[in-house]
């Protein structure tokens, strides 16, 4: 009889140090992600670049009966709301009861705090795990960033996380997770064995595009998953609470050589310590920098608005950048996105062509003040975009409607729903083509690098003052583990 498995996804990052929970219509929009999807639905996922997506193909290739239940994922923000949690997580444990599965595949993030449960991967493992029994094999994909937990090692028999970062690799790992079900449906025992690293990384240095990083997720690559699966989990360095923290792991059917791998690289993390230290600009630095590289002859210049990245727990409401870009007035200067539905409505009733005087509240964080500024409206747009980059190609992203303003020689795109800047189509979906600009601003800490580095002459990191700190030193720590150190050769938590 082929086997019965079912699927479901939930993905959070939660930065507890953020301002804007993530309530059910949150994940119900999806905010960069694909929208909430349910039942039979879910399989039209299997061409997205989600781990999801990587899982269902592989699997389709067995005899294997797939249960579909639903799949979900909101932008990084402050903790998920019970009533978003109880109702995500009950369906997917309702389900898992009424289906009696031989097998359950979990898509997870692996960072997600809820108002009630700091472990909220954790809760979700828990309650599925009861529901299904001890004996029904669960695997789960993993977000590079997860905060690894006794309890989600506890409760799953194999996990298994991204190894790139832009996450170029997600529907990848869901069909290495796929690979690890089917050994343990064929009967195979997997060993696993799990590793702390004592110190945060924060999330500019840990990009694949560069070092250490590289080499540290080559050798990851290097160890054949059949052997041992291996996993470095960064984690999410904005969640206040003990396990926070990166964390190596790996599963394998020879538990010295599971041992070994683990320690191998946990041995290598830690040398390249003092190399995962923040290489950033202020705003001002950021923007005089790209002016002269494009002076040089070199262009364009993408500029990352690192600390008001939705991808992180920003609100893409920051102004210290933009005021910066709209001083200089460079010709060719974008930057994108702003969220901001009022002005979006207010340059809808001025239309194509119209003048608004349009006011831009900031984050509310210290030294991120409100800008008023007089824009021309230079398009209108619905919002909806299809990714063609290498992150999370095929995904359907609809910001609802948005425009482009125009001041001078800078150009803004503002969208009525927060979106992190991942793929070049959202900027051309306002009407601007970026490789046309000489400086590009984002809002996005990394994942812009896979699709907009190729085409840039230079990437630059800016830090304005924004709810997402670049530096998770400067962050006022009180719950995390004691000796836990804050950044790279940074200060421990007492």
């Amino acid at each position: 009889m082929a086997p019965r498995i079912v699927i479901a996804g939930f993905l959070h990052e939660t930065n507890t140090f953020a301002a804007t929970p993530a309530d059910y219509e949150n994940f119900v929009n999806g905010e960069g992600f694909p929208r909430m999807r349910r039942g039979g639905d879910v399989l039209g996922l299997a061409d997205v670049n989600i781990a999801a997506g990587g899982f269902i193909k592989e699997a389709r290739g067995w005899e294997a009966d797939l249960r579909p239940v639903l799949w979900c994922a909101a932008s990084p923000s402050a903790p998920v709301t019970d009533r978003a949690f109880e109702r995500i997580c009950g369906e997917v444990v309702e389900a898992c009861r009424d289906l009696r599965p031989d097998a359950v595949y979990l898509d997870l993030h692996g960072a997600m705090v809820t108002r009630s449960h700091d472990d909220g991967d954790g809760e979700v493992l828990r309650r599925v795990r009861e529901a299904v029994g001890p004996r029904v094999p669960v695997v789960v994909s993993l977000d590079l960033h997860a905060n690894m937990t006794r309890r989600m090692f506890d409760e799953a028999d194999a996990m298994v996380a991204y190894r790139t970062y832009p996450h170029v690799d997600m529907a990848e790992t869901g069909r290495r997770a796929a690979s690890l079900l089917r050994r343990l449906l064929d009967g195979a025992a997997l060993t696993g064995h799990h590793l702390r690293i004592p110190f945060l990384v924060p999330i500019n240095s840990g990009s694949t595009l560069l070092e250490p990083a590289g080499e540290v997720y080559d050798h990851v690559q290097s160890v054949p998953d059949d052997d041992v699966t291996l996993t470095f989990a960064a984690g999410f360095p904005a969640a206040d609470f003990p396990d926070c923290g990166p964390s190596v792991f790996g599963y394998g059917e020879d538990a010295d050589a599971v041992v070994r791998e683990v320690e191998r690289l946990r041995d290598l993390v830690e040398r390249r310590e003092d190399e995962f230290a923040l290489d950033v600009m202020d705003a001002e630095q950021a923007v005089d920098t790209a002016i002269r590289t494009v002076e040089s002859g070199v262009s364009p210049v993408v500029v990352a608005d690192t600390q008001d990245n939705p991808g992180a727990g920003g609100d893409a409401r920051t102004t210290g950048l933009l005021r910066v870009l709209l001083e200089r007035d460079h010709p060719g200067s974008v930057l994108a996105a702003m969220w901001d539905a009022d002005v979006v409505a207010q340059a809808a009733r001025a239309g194509a062509g119209g003048r608004i005087e349009a006011e831009f509240p900031g984050s509310g964080v210290d030294g991120d003040a409100p800008l008023r500024r007089t824009f021309e409206v230079a398009a209108l747009t619905d919002g909806r975009v299809v990714f063609e980059g290498p992150m999370m190609r095929g995904n359907e992203l609809a910001v609802g409607p948005s425009c482009l303003l125009r001041s001078g020689n800078v150009s803004v795109v503002v969208s009525s729903r927060k979106a992190q800047i991942m793929d070049r189509n959202q900027i051309r979906a306002a009407g601007i083509e970026p490789e046309a600009q000489n400086i590009v601003v984002v809002k996005s800490s990394v994942h812009f690098r896979g699709d907009f580095q190729p085409m840039a002459g230079r990437v630059l990191v800016g830090v304005a003052p924004g709810p997402m700190a670049a530096d998770p030193t400067t962050l006022p720590w009180t719950r995390l583990r004691s000796g836990m150190r804050t950044g790279p050769d940074g200060p421990a938590a007492p």
